[in-house]
């Protein structure tokens, strides 16, 4: 049998794994399903149509599935929110259900949210994800596996955040951020994340020649984007890791409103100017 305290507040349809923790204070309501390892600590709150897979931490003050802040939304509508295995959720995360009938806000595994982070309604955050302390995701927003958004760090409505992205503290994005960049300040990408690349141990020494590759073509070449492009497609020879690079450039050129958002503009750092 689950681990309740008896001050916690368990809707009798919500379904819980027999090993789930239930801390003091907590509520969850109808229409959740809790996977096995799980732990809620004191004061946090999962409401109506979450689902979490297996040995997630969700600790003091933390509201999952709450309604999406969207004047449009629909009380009556059933939506989802639903979190895959082994996330931890610091003190004071927030992370709304999605708007729109039979829509989900998604969240994949091992994702490590740091206090007061969220994630608005239909986002999508990928596995391995970081948010720093008050980092924030609006409605809509994509972010790639094993990015990472330091503290304070803000993305727009309808944005794309590359995989293996990493965002200086306070920064913003309100345009697409390709896969494997740094970006600082307001949509401004200064370089590629080499520490990152030079870490992953899935990648080898070519695929990091590769991105290195596509890079360059997208912001060193003095190319248009979509001539940019055109020479990626020429490289029939790039694996796996450079070619997700240049699908996200086409997905990006080509994306309809309201993603149409464009891409991050290159800035240099001011050392790289002298």
């Amino acid at each position: 049998m689950p681990k309740i305290h008896p001050t916690a507040i368990v809707h009798p349809e919500a379904q819980l794994a027999d090993d789930v923790e239930v801390g003091p204070y907590c509520i969850v309501e109808q229409d959740v399903t809790i996977g096995s390892g799980t732990v809620l600590r004191q004061h946090a709150i999962v409401r109506r149509y979450t689902t979490m897979g297996s040995g997630n931490f969700v600790d003091s003050f933390v509201v999952l599935g709450g309604e999406p802040q969207d004047f449009g939304f629909d009380a009556a509508s059933r939506t989802f929110l639903r979190i895959g295995d082994e996330n931890i959720f610091r003190e004071g995360v927030t992370v709304s259900r999605a708007t729109g009938e039979g829509k989900s806000t998604t969240i994949g595994s091992r994702t490590y949210w740091m206090t007061h982070s969220h994630a608005g309604h239909n986002a999508t955050i990928e596995d391995g994800v970081i948010l720093g302390n008050g980092a924030a995701t609006a409605g809509h927003a994509v972010i790639g596996r094993k990015a990472i958004l330091s503290g304070g760090v803000m993305v727009h409505q309808f944005c794309w955040v590359g995989e293996m992205v990493m965002t200086q503290g306070h920064a913003g994005a309100s345009m697409h951020i390709p896969p494997f960049c740094l970006l600082a300040n307001i949509n401004n990408v200064v370089a590629l994340n080499t520490v990152g690349l030079r870490r992953a141990k899935d990648f080898t020494e070519e695929d990091r020649r590769q991105i290195h590759e596509a890079f360059y073509l997208l912001y060193r070449s003095g190319l248009p984007t979509s001539k940019a492009l055109e020479k990626m497609d020429e490289h029939a020879d790039w694996g796996p890791a450079a070619g997700r690079f240049r699908e996200f450039i086409r997905k990006a050129l080509t994306a309809e409103k309201p993603f149409r958002r464009g891409i991050c503009p290159m800035v240099r750092r001011d050392r790289e100017r002298g």
